[in-house]
């Protein structure tokens, strides 16, 4: 065994999520001597992230080595962890066109990365490249474990699952830890007492269990402090949110008609139901103060708060090193050390969910050690979350369903079932959208999209 795993990072041009990734990875020490191989095909950003990783190492003290590479081949060659986080098409002009098009028919949305007529074409420019990822995974590094943290999450894992069954991987989400964090905000409660079991798909698990461990060890269930605050006006905190313009509303509305709370936040899950947003409606988007195009604003500002890094790193040669713990991290050492680790992960559902479509991606508790990521079985989800969660998967399968069969014409259909999309825009009103995205985006999209039957 060499001091450390091979490490590489697809999307090393994401530099402030690769330092927090890498610099959490480099803290563990049975992890500091480590080769990290960062890819980007921006020359300009790798060369930045090479930057970064030169910083880290002289501020943690510690023995890993970085090489920067723009052919992923030869960063892959021996590969143990492969980190993915990437996003085809940026900011402008993809993401830019996924807001515009839709936003000029009538058609709002939040965050458009993970379901909707966004989700859905980020999937169709997305999948081409992971499985490129995977065709040279598996020859170069066949038993490395890919560590995925690109959306659309569940439309990525399922496909992967499709066409690489073979590739050890697992979908990595900030919801679940996040969610733990502000709701020990909102009860104003240590987390580190706190207690849970959490499962669904990404973007829609729900806490099934949410307890406070006490003093004499036994367990109170929170919920019914949860509702109690939602009723008397107190929760959610609005001093506890990451991103002051989204109240969290959405979600705890959703805990008093379901009756258990959801993993993703507020502005995420108002466009993945009919209920929320409405352009016939606006009284509800002031009630619960959503954040319409809310994913454009946060690229404007992290554009920005990457080239103030950038300035205090040409100034002074270091770098923030204030990060939270990634579940990457975990997981890398999980394996490396063999030593258990419980992580909340995505992955090709093997039974895992039983009242779930076999082979979707589920969001379940997983254990990991030396043998790899291993999903629990979780079959008691309530059938009003299943029904929930089936909305989504209908979208997600058609969407994976498109880019196996290489069908234009199931785009459309997952749009059609898309819920905020079937509720606001019509059939004709849908395909013309589409049409319209599908012609902007152009040959971000695979070939076949553009060919007519």
């Amino acid at each position: 065994m060499s001091d450390g795993p091979r490490i590489v990072f697809i999307g090393a041009g994401s530099t402030v999520f690769m330092k927090n990734v890498i610099a959490d990875i480099l803290r563990r020490a049975a992890l500091a001597g480590a080769h990290v191989a960062l890819v980007d095909v921006d020359a300009e950003r790798l060369a930045e992230a090479g930057r970064v990783a030169e910083a880290l190492v002289a501020q943690l003290g510690v023995s890993a080595t970085f090489a920067c590479h723009h052919d992923q081949r030869a960063a892959l060659a021996g590969a143990d962890f492969v980190i993915a986080a990437f996003q085809v098409g940026g900011y402008m002009p993809a993401t830019a066109i996924d807001f515009d098009i839709p936003t000029a028919a009538g058609l709002r949305q939040t965050i458009g990365d993970t379901m909707g007529l966004g989700g859905i074409m980020r999937g169709l420019r997305t999948v081409p490249h992971l499985w490129a990822l995977c065709e040279d995974m598996m020859e170069l590094c066949p038993e490395a474990l890919l560590l995925q943290y690109v959306n659309p999450m569940a439309i990525n894992t399922w496909s992967i699952a499709r066409r690489y069954p073979g590739i050890r991987q697992v979908g990595l989400c900030h919801s679940v830890p996040l969610s733990i964090l502000e709701l020990s905000q909102d009860l104003q409660i240590p987390v580190e007492t706190m207690r849970y079991r959490c499962a669904g798909i990404n973007h829609m698990a729900f806490f099934l269990e949410l307890s406070q461990v006490q003093s004499d060890g036994s367990l109170r269930d929170l919920y019914p402090a949860l509702r109690e605050g939602y009723a008397a006006g107190v929760l959610p905190r609005p001093d506890n949110r990451t991103y002051p313009r989204c109240a969290n509303l959405v979600r705890y509305e959703m805990m008093g008609r379901l009756g258990y709370y959801v993993s993703e936040s507020s502005e995420h899950f108002a466009e993945y139901t009919p209920w929320f947003i409405k352009q016939s409606r606006p009284d509800l988007i002031e009630k619960y103060q959503i954040p319409l195009d809310e994913y454009p604003k946060r690229c404007e500002e992290q554009i920005d708060e990457w080239k103030a890094r950038q300035a205090r790193l040409d100034a002074s040669g270091e770098i923030d090193l204030s990060t939270r713990v990634e579940e990457a991290a975990d997981i890398v050492h999980a394996v490396w050390t063999d030593t258990p680790v419980r992580v909340a992960g995505n992955v090709p559902n093997h039974g895992y969910v039983p009242q779930l479509p076999e082979g979707c991606a589920v969001e379940v508790p997983c254990f990991v050690d030396g043998n790899g990521v291993q999903p629990s079985v979780v079959s008691d989800i309530p059938p009003q979350l299943v029904a929930l969660m089936r909305t989504n998967v209908n979208v997600q399968e058609l969407t994976v369903a498109a880019l196996i069969e290489e069908k234009r014409e199931h785009i459309y259909h997952a749009a059609m079932l898309d819920p905020h999309t079937g509720a606001e825009l019509d059939l004709e009103q849908i395909w013309q959208v589409v049409d319209k995205l599908i012609q902007a985006h152009g040959v971000l999209l695979p070939h076949w999209v553009h060919a007519r039957d």
